[in-house]
């Protein structure tokens, strides 16, 4: 179809409506041909590309489940209050408080106030980072001759930046991030021993216990020591759920947790949400 006049470049357009990319969002979610069977109605389904990212706003309750489809995605994750981003997750809180440096099914991630942005109610990859963080344009460009977002090798801190921006957040808005489906392992003497992936399948799921605004960049591991730029397709899909309640094994987990999730309950009724 020729395309050299505003004409026929708006008919070759529209001829593409409802082509299916292999990396693309699905829009209705519902559209996604295989929902998962424990699904309610979809709110966001979407393939991220390896070097790319995406971002969403989530209401609380709602479930996202991740899934490493091949076996080398790993998904640098922040997350943000959706109406007060500067209460946001705070990796060293979320390792501190609960004793655990290790992510996986029953972590809680946390803000800085000390309430629960999510819980990790599912998990069946277990190669998870809560220490490194994700890539930068300078160790990118070291690694890979290039960083940019752009790039064959964008760097999560860049795609951060650009996910950030589309939620009105700043470049100095953006913390440490947790990885999933990579993972690392504190040695005795105290260096970090990358494990790598579980391999294709590996998914994990997190609940919003409050509305959030959650960044997703799909982008190797900075620990991940081969010399070549490695990053295959991410898949989220989101779903209408509940919050976790006042009983739940999870609520009721440790003391810290339960701590955790009454100061969150408490804000929230405070506000005429919950």
């Amino acid at each position: 179809m020729a395309t050299a006049t505003t004409y026929g470049a708006r008919d070759h357009a529209r001829s593409q409506e409802g082509t299916r990319a292999e990396a693309m969002p699905v829009v209705p979610a519902n559209a996604w041909p295989a929902p998962p069977c424990e699904a309610g109605h979809l709110v966001w389904a979407e393939t991220v590309a390896g070097g790319n990212y995406t971002h969403k706003v989530l209401a609380r309750g709602t479930e996202l489940r991740l899934t490493d489809l091949r076996g080398d995605a790993c998904a640098h994750l922040l997350l943000y209050v959706a109406d007060r981003p500067w209460e946001r997750l705070t990796v060293a809180d979320t390792v501190k408080v609960q004793w655990n440096a290790y992510l996986g099914e029953g972590q809680l991630l946390l803000s800085d106030q000390g309430r629960v942005l999510a819980s990790v109610i599912a998990d069946t990859s277990g190669r998870h980072d809560a220490l490194c963080g994700t890539s930068t344009l300078v160790r990118n460009t070291q690694r890979y001759g290039d960083g940019t977002p752009q790039s064959p090798s964008p760097a999560g801190r860049e795609l951060f930046k650009l996910a950030a921006a589309k939620n009105g957040l700043e470049p100095r808005d953006l913390p440490p991030s947790l990885s999933f489906f990579q993972g690392v392992e504190v040695r005795d003497d105290g260096s970090l021993d990358f494990t790598g992936s579980a391999g294709p399948g590996g998914s994990v799921t997190l609940r919003a216990e409050q509305d959030v605004t959650v960044l997703i960049a799909n982008v190797p591991h900075p620990a991940d020591p081969r010399p070549e730029y490695v990053s295959t397709p991410l898949e989220a899909l989101a779903w209408r759920s509940e919050a976790t309640k006042p009983g739940d094994p999870l609520w009721e987990a440790t003391p810290e947790g339960r701590r955790a999730f009454l100061n969150t309950a408490e804000f929230l009724a405070a506000r005429g949400i919950a």
